[in-house]
C-alpha cells in the first residue's frame, strides 16, 4: 500500500513580490533584494536550509518554502517540452 504524505505549502504570496524597480522585475523575498532563482539555484546546487539562512541572514525558513511553493505552482502552469 502507498503512502501519500499530504503537505502544508506556505502560502508563497505573502513572501514573494516582484516590482520593476526592484532586480529588473525578478520575483524576489518581500522586503529583501534576494530573488527566488537565487534561493532556488542554492537549493539546487545542494545547499541546506541552514547554508542558506547563513548565506543571507534576512531569509527565514517560511521564505525558503515559500520559494519552493512559488516555483511548484509555476511548474503546474507551464509545460515545457521533455524529451523522454
Amino acid at each position: 500500500m502507498e503512502v501519500v504524505k499530504t503537505l502544508k505549502s506556505v502560502d508563497w504570496r505573502a513572501y514573494i513580490v516582484s516590482d520593476p524597480a526592484i532586480c529588473h522585475g525578478q520575483a524576489c523575498i518581500k522586503g529583501t533584494r534576494i530573488p527566488v532563482s537565487v534561493i532556488l539555484d542554492n537549493l539546487a546546487a545542494g545547499l541546506s536550509e541552514a547554508e542558506i539562512l547563513q548565506s543571507y541572514p534576512t531569509l527565514t525558513p517560511e521564505a525558503i518554502r515559500a520559494a519552493l511553493a512559488y516555483a511548484a505552482e509555476l511548474a503546474r502552469e507551464q509545460l515545457i517540452p521533455l524529451k523522454g
